[in-house]
């Protein structure tokens, strides 16, 4: 395993000592940093605005980034891309490009694995491997910008979304988010940025109080706690109830909207009773709800909805005055859903 130091990992408080412990001026520090978050360098060798000689030490002493490429699918109408990445200790990860009209997109992992076992999601049917790094996570996001540069187009929006609970790992995650969005950084602007979580009450009441700034959605998918249960474990940690306290202090404290996420399972949670639960668990928070088609996988027998159900859950909530939209569903043909790549991989093994 490659013992150097990841850059990325570095505040920047922590890369001006690296740099002077080697005997560089302070604005060295800014020059790197600039290079690496703004200019979006590759490799060291890129930062030109370093000196040779210093570049070739950095190169012997550092590495930029822990994330090995091992896979990467496009989808056949080109709107979704898909990569798996390796990372040193053989763990991997998934990052995932949407595009959209207006919107350049990526989805990106906080953990490899979760631990919160929700039935109908590839990765919690894997279990948990471990947190990212903050380096791993900004990686990520600097992947995906220069990717989409490639093409002639920016990265637009940033959703934590893909592999883990980004509240389990709340302290790595928002640290990532602080670099990405501060202007010295890359920034991206918070607005752009949504964090999804499961639903830990506890973390979204901290997130409030912090005046984080960027979006926030909850994957909801049962209005009952005997439902949700099944359905998701961490309902045993945190049901409904608090659940629901907490998602209306989000929004007494910051006065933004919350997306919930409502992943359609055939005769599971999609009758128009499941819908009148819904709405009445969530009809005094200021919300939106994002209804998913359930993307497929071997351990779960679940079904997605069809057509019919789904337009009687969603006229429901539009007769509630809730506002629903329902996703398109995209990349199936690349198994681009959380952590369908990485079990593929593996052979379906956790």
């Amino acid at each position: 395993m490659d013992t150097n130091i990841n850059l990325l990992d570095l505040s920047v408080s922590v890369l001006q000592e690296q740099l002077e412990d080697l005997g560089e001026p302070k604005y060295r520090t800014q020059q790197l940093w600039h290079a690496i978050y703004q200019k979006q360098i590759g490799t060291l060798q890129e930062a030109t605005t370093l000196p040779l000689s210093l570049r070739k030490i950095l190169h012997d002493k550092f590495r930029l980034g822990n994330l090995t490429q091992i896979k990467e699918l496009a989808s056949k109408d080109n709107h979704t891309t898909k990569a798996l990445f390796s990372l040193p200790d053989g763990n991997q990860i998934e990052t995932v490009l949407m595009s959209y009209r207006k919107r350049r997109t990526v989805c990106i992992s906080t953990q490899s694995g979760c631990a919160l076992g929700c039935v109908f999601c590839a990765t919690g049917q894997m279990g948990f491997d471990r947190h990212l790094t903050v380096g791993e996570i900004v990686e990520q996001v600097l992947w995906a910008s220069r990717k989409f540069s490639t093409t002639g187009y920016k990265l637009t929006n940033i959703v934590l979304m893909g592999m883990g609970e980004p509240f389990h790992n709340y302290v790595n995650s928002m640290d990532a988010l602080n670099r990405i969005e501060d202007n010295t950084g890359m920034a991206v602007g918070a607005r752009r940025v949504t964090v999804s979580t499961a639903g830990h009450a506890k973390a979204i009441t901290r997130f409030a109080k912090e005046g984080r700034r960027e979006r926030l959605a909850v994957s909801l998918h049962a209005a009952t706690d005997n439902l949700r249960n099944k359905l998701m474990p961490i309902n045993r940690r945190f049901p409904l109830e608090e659940l629901m306290a907490a998602c209306r202090m989000y929004s007494s404290i910051t006065h933004r909207r919350i997306s919930f996420e409502w992943a359609l399972i055939d005769g599971v949670n999609d009758s128009q009773e499941h819908a009148q639960d819904l709405c009445a668990l969530i009809n005094n928070i200021d919300c939106h709800v994002n209804v998913i088609p359930l993307n497929p996988t071997e351990q779960f027998n679940g079904n997605n909805s069809n057509e019919d159900a789904t337009m009687i859950f969603k006229s429901q909530l539009d007769e509630s005055g809730i506002p629903c939209t329902i996703r398109v569903r995209r990349g199936l043909d690349i198994k681009a859903g959380c952590g369908q790549l990485k079990s593929d991989n593996m052979g379906g093994k956790s």
